[in-house]
């Protein structure tokens, strides 16, 4: 149903603003992956990867990284047993790429690739109204809780109270990004007791 390409992880530390959106619960920028350390003598380091398309973090491809977004090119990348070891134009010594211990690697939004008709991605689903087949308003979409299996979708209602609906048939009958909502099948001890 979902494909990751995350905002900012809920561990984050980093004091990042957002910068820009495209639209309602469209970020300008999605985080791909956290650089860890440099390894070895080329200039690579080596990058927790946070995306489910790692294949298109490509050679001669635009990144950006840190708090500043300072615009990179890949230089190369290859798998490494603790993600990926990437490496940067213009970057080519372990001194040089030290800076960027810690830091998030972004992509811009308009750079995601196009997902199969029913996929969406995480960030286009937060915000989105959640109602019953009914019509009543079960909440907003506040956040996706990845499990493994399936995700789960954490609704806020007007209460304050969390709902959590498993993102797979039967729970979701429809999403329409156009009406900002996802249509969902409750079922008894979905919701909080009144």
């Amino acid at each position: 149903m979902s494909a990751r390409e995350t905002r900012l992880p809920d561990d984050s530390t980093s004091s990042i603003e957002p910068a820009g959106s495209l639209g309602k619960s469209e970020p300008a920028f999605l985080v791909v992956g956290k650089l860890r350390r440099s390894h070895g003598v080329q200039g690579e380091v080596v990058m927790k990867v946070l995306t489910d398309f790692p294949e298109r973090l490509q050679k001669g491809k635009q990144v950006y990284l840190g708090d500043k977004r300072l615009v990179v090119m890949i230089r190369s990348k290859r798998n490494h047993s603790e993600g990926m070891l990437i490496a940067f134009e213009g970057y080519e010594t372990p001194e040089s790429v030290a800076v960027f211990r810690n830091q998030w690697v972004f992509v811009h939004t308009r750079d995601l690739p196009k997902l199969d008709a029913g996929e969406f991605y995480h960030h286009q689903l937060i915000g989105l109204q959640v109602v019953s087949e009914d019509d009543r308003l079960i909440g907003v979409v506040e956040d996706l809780l990845e499990t493994g299996t399936h995700d789960i979708i954490l609704v806020r209602s007007e209460t304050g109270a969390e709902i959590l609906i498993p993102s797979s048939a039967p729970f979701i009958v429809n999403i329409d990004l156009d009406k900002h909502e996802i249509r969902v099948h409750m079922i008894p001890g979905l919701e909080p007791e009144a």
